[in-house]
């Protein structure tokens, strides 16, 4: 049957040209079932638009409600944090006998709260007020509230809303001003007595303002309302700060439980509860929607059939020359097949084909950068997890609670903790700098200096530390964290504090165009077999995070093979760590995989 088929296409097609063939074929192939699969796909498209789009307009609204969710907690959050602070509760309690304890309590305040605008975006103000009277304000952030002007109203009538509401966390918004919003939170224990309020004044725009604008194309309104139903962002800015009963939710506010209705004058309501019985309500005008959809779905099959009768034009004008620069294309294919990237076809036209060669002119370029790219993205990865493991711990909470205690070690004379926090500051500066991978020599010696320091403190004579370094290879660069977890190593693994006589010696000597790093120490050494393991790196690092294998990975990434790493050991006598890198005057490049 097939054959029969196609030696009666080809005898009634015989006569004809090439050009006729393929119009006629296209014809009947391409552009007349386009057109009936056209209207009947637009038609169903319309249907299945009518069909689905209130779950479209309900997952929009869902979507909304979660990124308002998400918006208010993170606020909401960072106000219950503060306001339920142990240390900020217990000093604003107390009674103050001297200056001496206000002005501490105030540089509390300061110092613990200062940043705190800029833990989210758009918070223009935030202060703490209280009304204990035996403390001071000093009109940073602690306040005692008077009848100085804040935000539309004055300090006291704030307060006093703030004190006499039944709720602990409210919102509002400015009166006569529906650009700014304000928070307040009481500061309280949780057996609920009251010491004073959190008063954040925010940026409407930046909090609710862009995820309320325009919503659904123009064809509806999008309202916030709070416990009260009042609202406190809307499409509408003019409508912020009403009731509900002043808007055009008010005629269907009735069916406020019900996830969803439609009103007689064909607009549909809905409405998604959030968290601290707030609500997002929506109000679409359907008709406008629908309208707008077909008149998509009949703009999409009127485009669709004008192509069609100019693509008929179009393919009797490219007939002529199309087979041979296809035909050179698919070669030029063939070679790409076969991994040669760098080749050309010239576009001899400005038409679909001509396109068509352009684009594969660049898609050849593309695909060879791809190739360099994939390449280059092998080393960048191996870049990154040597960067994540640094970036694990946050700096600033670090430095900030060293900084503390030391204060507080210098204020009760422990010079043992003085110096202790400094050796920790020290070595965590350096330990935790994540924006490099390399430093001088002189840098990772201070930093290994910091973590002796701290053993010497805590094994105080048990080990002696001998230094052999050559003063000209101080400033020259190295990568980071190649003597630290090596040292390190001698205490953990080497039990080098239960030896007597323990020594750690530290030797850095520059040979010719190779600068040598040399570890030596006395401790319980490691057995062959375990020698054996860490050399081929199944247990190196195990216990620090910064291991043997890590740092020989990371001579190699940068130094390839002129970075090297030799280990020796010897039970009951100690072990040797070797290193070798070039010398680098100038900071050291990730090499290339070849």
């Amino acid at each position: 049957m097939r054959r029969w088929i196609e030696r009666l296409i080809i005898r009634l097609t015989r006569t004809m040209n090439l050009r006729v063939k393929i119009v006629m074929f296209y014809g009947l192939v391409v552009f007349i079932p386009t057109v009936f699969l056209g209207v009947g796909a637009g038609y169903l498209a319309l249907q299945n638009v009518r069909t689905n789009y209130m779950l479209t307009i309900n997952e929009a609204v869902r979507q909304t409600a979660q990124s308002v969710e998400f918006r208010k907690e993170s606020y909401d959050l960072l106000a219950t944090r503060t306001g339920t602070d142990g240390e900020l509760i217990s000093r604003l309690a107390r009674t103050y006998e001297n200056m001496e304890g206000q002005l501490e309590t105030v540089n509390y305040v300061d110092r613990s709260f200062q940043v705190i605008s800029r833990y989210l975006p758009g918070i223009i103000n935030f202060r703490i007020y209280h009304a204990n009277p035996t403390l001071l304000q000093d009109g940073g952030l602690l306040w005692k509230p008077a009848g100085r002007p804040l935000a539309g109203v004055d300090e006291l009538s704030w307060y006093r809303s703030v004190m006499n509401s039944p709720f602990v966390l409210k919102w509002s918004v400015v009166p006569g001003d529906n650009a700014r919003l304000i928070l307040s939170r009481k500061i309280m224990y949780a057996n609920g007595d009251v010491f004073g309020a959190i008063y954040m004044l925010l940026n409407y725009e930046s909090v609710f303002g862009e995820l309320m604008d325009r919503p659904f194309s123009g064809s509806g309104s999008l309202y916030l309302l709070d416990e009260d139903d009042r609202i406190v962002a809307a499409s509408d800015r003019s409508m912020i700060g009403k009731p509900v009963a002043a808007t055009a939710l008010s005629k269907v506010w009735t069916n406020v439980d019900r996830a969803e209705s439609i009103t007689e004058g064909g607009e549909y309501f809905t409405v998604r509860h959030i968290n601290g019985k707030w609500k997002v309500a929506a109000l679409i005008q359907m008709r406008q929607l629908e309208k707008q959809s077909a008149m998509t779905v009949y703009s999409i099959v009127a485009i669709t059939v004008f192509f069609l009768f100019l693509s008929t034009f179009l393919v009797l004008i490219v007939l002529k020359n199309v087979v041979l620069r296809i035909r050179n294309l698919y070669h030029r294919m063939s070679d790409i097949a076969e991994g040669d990237f760098d080749v050309t076809v010239r576009s001899r036209s400005r038409d679909e084909v001509g396109d068509l060669e352009t684009m594969f002119n660049q898609m050849a370029g593309r695909l060879g950068n791809l190739v360099e790219m994939l390449s280059s993205a092998k080393l960048k990865e191996k870049e990154s997890s040597f960067q994540a493991l640094q970036a694990q711990i946050n700096p600033h909470f670090i430095y900030n609670s060293l900084s503390l205690l030391q204060w507080r070690a210098l204020d009760q004379g422990d010079r043992y903790q003085v110096e202790i926090l400094e050796a920790l500051t020290t070595f965590y500066r350096f330990a935790l700098d994540n924006k490099s991978n390399f430093t001088v020599i002189k840098n990772e010696l201070e930093h290994v200096r910091a973590f002796l320091d701290i053993q010497q403190l805590r094994y105080p004579g048990r080990v002696r530390v001998d230094w052999e370094l050559d003063e000209e290879v101080l400033d020259l660069y190295s990568i980071k964290l190649i003597l630290q977890p090596i040292v390190e190593n001698a205490y953990i693994h080497g039990r080098i504090f239960t030896r007597s006589e323990a020594c750690i010696a530290i030797v850095i000597k520059r040979c010719n165009n190779v600068v040598r790093f040399q570890v030596r120490d006395n401790g319980i050494g490691m057995d062959p077999n375990t020698l054996a393991l860490i050399r081929n790196g199944e247990k190196a690092g195990k216990g620090n995070g910064f291991g043997l294998s890590n740092i020989s990975e990371r001579l190699h990434l940068y130094f390839g093979d002129a970075g090297k790493l030799r280990i020796e050991s010897t039970p009951e006598s100690g072990t040797v760590v070797t290193i070798e890198l070039p010398v680098c005057t100038d900071k050291p490049q990730i090499k290339r995989e070849g």
